[in-house]
């Protein structure tokens, strides 16, 4: 967990015992206002992660990502190791996509109306997305390793079904959190009840995210 200014303001975990078939693991982010942070990526993973099943197991394997208004829709994509993503330009003009990011690294030019062959991203991790022609064009593909990785809403929640039970570690990723600092994260005991997880976040404002080239 990162010690500097822009870490963890503070996680808080608290056991929900309820009567319950399956185990229920909800995340409540919230920024160092205490406002709901939306678009950020809740992951578990295993103490051991010998027997954690493939991401593919419960995430899509193939995610559309769409151009509108030099805009990419959505900001935040998730992906398992080797899923795919495809682009669409339903713009009014050429966009050229790139990442430069150590996940994926790649560089496609898409006319209006065109969209792209299935791109594989391999490697886990962010790979933070541009337009060369265009650079208000931001968006991020989290290419996940475990199976248990969702997006929180406007809520700022995040809820995984049926999530085995076991130790595992809580990590958080959200685009406006300072790149190349350790991600939030706690350990979680998992049991046959619900478990929820509050974890309390400082995020860069938006003037802090325009480049992005380097940063994952």
């Amino acid at each position: 967990m990162g010690r500097g200014s822009f870490g963890v303001v503070a996680i808080l975990l608290v056991a929900v015992c309820e009567t319950a078939t399956a185990t229920t693991f909800t995340a409540e982010i919230t920024d160092q206002d205490g406002k709901p942070v939306v678009n950020a990526v809740v992951s578990l993973l295993p103490d051991s992660k010998n027997g954690m099943p493939g991401a593919s197991t419960r995430l899509t394997n193939e995610k559309l990502i769409d151009q509108r208004r030099e805009t990419f829709v959505p900001l935040v994509t998730i992906v398992p190791r080797n899923g795919r993503v495809i682009f669409a330009n339903n713009d009014l003009t050429t966009h050229q996509v790139y990442s430069f990011s150590p996940a994926k690294q790649f560089e496609i030019t898409l006319a209006r109306g065109a969209s792209s062959q299935p791109l594989v991203f391999e490697t886990p991790g962010v790979a933070a997305l541009g337009c060369n022609i265009h650079d208000n064009m931001i968006a991020y593909v989290f290419v996940a390793e475990s199976p248990w990785t969702v997006l929180t809403g406007a809520d700022g929640r995040a809820v995984i079904e049926d999530v085995p039970p076991g130790n595992y570690q809580a990590q958080v990723w959200h685009h406006r959190y300072p790149p190349r600092r350790e991600l939030p994260s706690a350990r979680i005991a998992v049991s046959t009840d619900t478990t929820r997880w509050a974890a309390n976040i400082r995020v860069l404002t938006q003037s802090g995210t325009r480049s992005h080239a380097g940063s994952y």
